[in-house]
């Protein structure tokens, strides 16, 4: 990124006092809707939705599992990629929902696809994954408003009105492709707040992260971020933002890693989880590999965003009735 076009961002979004930060913050969080809470009033009650054949006596009750938090759950959350590697309507939401409904906490649409949906059927998604007591995301499409928009601040009131109406309850603050000062970001998080929904920041360590770049151009771009900012920046959000979860991208640290899995920067993630409660952040996991480790390391109560595809898979590992090589009869828990 150049200069000029950093300084763009930054000036757009005029940085105020860490004071003003706070009063900006924390006051909004009485119109803010959490993330552990039901999404939107759904149609039909919990208790009239059928148990999964794992959890009923009469089916496979007997066989041993990990029992899984109702919803809406602060721990062992999943967060399911919606539309973007594949076409999603109604019928093929719906088909995913009541045959996992019960394994899925949010869906996440990227890269601004919601935005190439007509009206009636995007509302129609967001109402059915609703019905099933599932929050829905924007994605990180605002990294798009803020770098492509002559009047950041009256594009992003109206991004954040126009989500409100639509039915959104996350909006993912990413920066992966911009240089955002994290005051800057902070504003963003009070601006998500005062709107009325959730604000869920992504943070990584690798500039350039979100695209599916390739590990070999991650890597011209320059060496990765220091862990240590990254915590620090995930102890702000959630002191001064009152952040509920950040979003942790895999880029840089489990996924386009030059040497594969050798390369994992496990580290990052021990660092983070030094210094952040788990509950407060969700790692994104791209491939059945990573997701098996994170589970394997912390525990079934991890929260993991995957694509939809593997929700069945990840469901396996977390209930601890299948798994990998050394996964396999090795998830347990004491509840």
């Amino acid at each position: 990124m150049s200069t000029m076009y950093s300084r763009s961002v930054q000036h757009a979004l005029v940085r105020p006092a860490t004071a003003t930060i706070r009063a900006a913050t924390r006051p909004s969080m009485m119109l803010l809707r959490s993330l552990s809470s039901s999404p939107r009033p759904s149609s039909s009650k919990s208790s009239t939705k059928p148990k999964t054949m794992l959890e009923d006596k009469n089916a496979f009750g007997f066989v041993r599992h990990n029992p899984r938090p109702p919803k809406p759950r602060k721990v062992g959350v999943t967060e399911i990629r919606g539309p973007y590697y594949s076409a999603m309507g109604k019928r093929y939401l719906q088909d995913i929902l009541e045959t996992m409904g019960h394994h899925i906490d949010g869906l996440k649409f990227a890269g601004g696809s919601f935005s190439l949906f007509p009206e009636p059927i995007l509302r129609e998604l967001l109402d059915l994954a609703h019905s099933h007591d599932v929050y829905v995301s924007t994605g990180g499409w605002i990294e798009h408003i803020l770098s492509c928009s002559p009047d950041v601040h009256s594009a992003v009131d109206k991004y954040l009105s126009r989500c409100k109406q639509l039915g959104f309850d996350v909006v993912e603050l990413s920066t992966g492709f911009l240089s955002l000062p994290p005051d800057d970001w902070l504003r963003l998080i009070g601006k998500v707040h005062a709107a009325g929904l959730v604000a869920k920041p992504e943070i990584g360590i690798q500039f350039g992260a979100g695209g599916d770049t390739a590990a070999s151009e991650l890597e011209s771009m320059g060496a990765t971020a220091d862990p240590t900012r990254v915590v620090n920046l995930c102890q702000r959000f959630v002191e001064e933002g009152g952040v509920e979860r950040i979003m942790i991208e895999s880029e840089g640290i489990t996924e386009n890693v030059a040497g594969g899995k050798k390369g994992w920067r496990t580290d990052v993630v021990q660092a983070i989880l030094r210094g952040v409660p788990q509950e407060k952040v969700m790692f994104e996991a791209a491939d059945p590999q990573v997701f098996n480790w994170y589970v394997r390391e912390f525990g079934t109560d991890v929260n993991l965003f995957v694509d939809h595809s593997q929700i069945v898979q990840l469901s396996c590992l977390r209930e601890g009735i299948w798994g990998m090589s050394d996964t396999f009869g090795k998830i347990v828990s004491f509840r």
